[in-house]
């Protein structure tokens, strides 16, 4: 019988190792796993390399991992917030590496993950400081240039229904980046609001088919 459903963060986290990569989803603090996150905190975990939308808000989940001198790297679009400083301060001190990428291309990067595609070529950040270093092409008498694919050992996710099967629905635009992010990982865990019995997710209302899940947690929002 399949059944991905965990019940504590030490069966949620299995796998996970120093140095590890970890897709977190979410914008903002809309859709982020916060919960997943600060338990990775918890274990002590560190040297992490994180994929995210952004590098943290508030003051849970990434910006905690931060704090905490864990991450070492981070691949995000926008790497502070309102009111954040953190990661500008450890950059500033050479204790954090950052690599900033359009939010477009870090999309399309994760999907061409997911796909297998090897690569491709894109309009963003030609003649930019972003395109430093990377192939350029002319194609049809226009510069591109070459990006490649974000895969990650884990994908971190927050969801709002799930089966037993991993099947998962999400809050309106709080699915952000997840469906795409739990193609391009090795291991999904998905935190999710509340369980559902097989059969009460409407098949046309499946975001993330269970396909792409591995490991399911009901965590009560805070």
């Amino acid at each position: 019988m399949i059944d991905k459903r965990v019940y504590d963060f030490d069966t949620a986290l299995e796998g996970m190792k120093d140095g590890a990569t970890i897709m977190s989803a979410g914008f903002g603090p809309a859709g982020a796993p916060q919960e997943l996150l600060e338990a990775v905190l918890e274990r002590g975990y560190r040297d992490l390399i994180i994929i995210s939308n952004n590098a943290g808000e508030g003051d849970r989940g990434l910006i905690q991992l931060l704090k905490g001198k864990r991450i070492a790297k981070i691949i995000c679009s926008f790497p502070t917030s309102s009111n954040s400083e953190i990661t500008k301060e450890l950059y500033s001190a050479g204790l954090l590496e950052l690599e900033v990428v359009p939010q477009g291309t870090l999309s399309e990067r994760m999907r061409a993950g997911g796909a297998g595609i090897g690569g491709f070529y894109t309009r963003t950040s030609v003649d930019t400081p972003l395109s430093e270093g990377k192939e350029v092409r002319m194609i049809d008498g226009e510069n591109y240039v070459l990006e490649y694919p974000l895969t990650a050992e884990f994908a971190f996710i927050k969801a709002r229904e799930a089966d037993r099967w991993g099947n998962l629905t999400y809050n309106l635009s709080a699915r952000g980046f997840g469906p795409t992010m739990a193609m391009a990982a090795e291991t999904t865990v998905v935190q999710v609001d509340k369980f559902v019995e097989l059969g009460n997710i409407d098949p046309e209302h499946v975001i993330t088919p269970g396909i792409f899940v591995d490991r399911v947690m009901e965590i009560e929002a805070t």
